[in-house]
């Protein structure tokens, strides 16, 4: 939210916003203007409109937000626009050959003006006692990357498109390790 915040996006994409726990800080706060959510599934949009008590809300809330069923890998009119979006704790669920259409999709077509990513990095996995070795943390994570993989990626795709890129912890912060969440927020040029 604090990344958020700082751009002064009113328009804001919630890419991958599964049940909508980032869509319901973003409406707390009226300073974003339109919000959409878009999941791939169908099940997570109709948890997040029943946790969000989108039917309830008063009008003038329930005109700022929207969620529609889609993906991160095709090109889509409807993500045109948008000051910011957030993939959050999105992108290791995607098959790695995949990656690149959700590029595409994100930075080239869409092309918002902020984009923020978080991804868990996993060389804080041993900080999990009950993770055993080699593990991923979901059983539906396709890959997790190390800050260095994570930084990258972020880099080059920062290159291809035309965004400068800057990197953030999330989460309690290890020495070693770092911490278990990283951050990735684009701007661009």
């Amino acid at each position: 939210m604090a990344a958020l915040r700082s751009t002064g996006a009113k328009r804001v994409l919630d890419h991958g916003c599964g049940e909508g726990r980032l869509l319901r800080e973003l409406l707390k706060d009226k300073a974003f203007a339109e919000i959409l959510g878009m999941d791939v599934s169908h099940r997570a949009l109709e948890i997040a409109s029943r946790k969000l008590r989108l039917e309830d809300l008063p009008t003038m809330q329930k005109e700022r937000i929207r969620l529609i069923h889609g993906s991160l890998t095709y090109r889509d009119k409807r993500l045109a626009g948008y000051d910011a979006a957030t993939v959050v704790e999105v992108i290791e669920h995607q098959d790695p050959p995949r990656l690149a259409a959700f590029e595409r999709v994100l930075f080239e077509f869409a092309r918002p003006q902020t984009v923020v990513v978080t991804t868990p990095n996993v060389e804080y996995n041993v900080k999990f006692e009950t993770l055993p070795a080699g593990k991923l943390r979901h059983k539906d994570h396709r890959f997790e990357w190390s800050r260095a993989e994570f930084q990258s990626w972020a880099i080059a795709i920062a290159q291809r498109f035309g965004y400068s890129v800057h990197f953030l912890s999330v989460g309690p912060e290890d020495p070693t390790v770092g911490s278990p969440t990283q951050m990735g927020i684009f701007a661009i040029k």
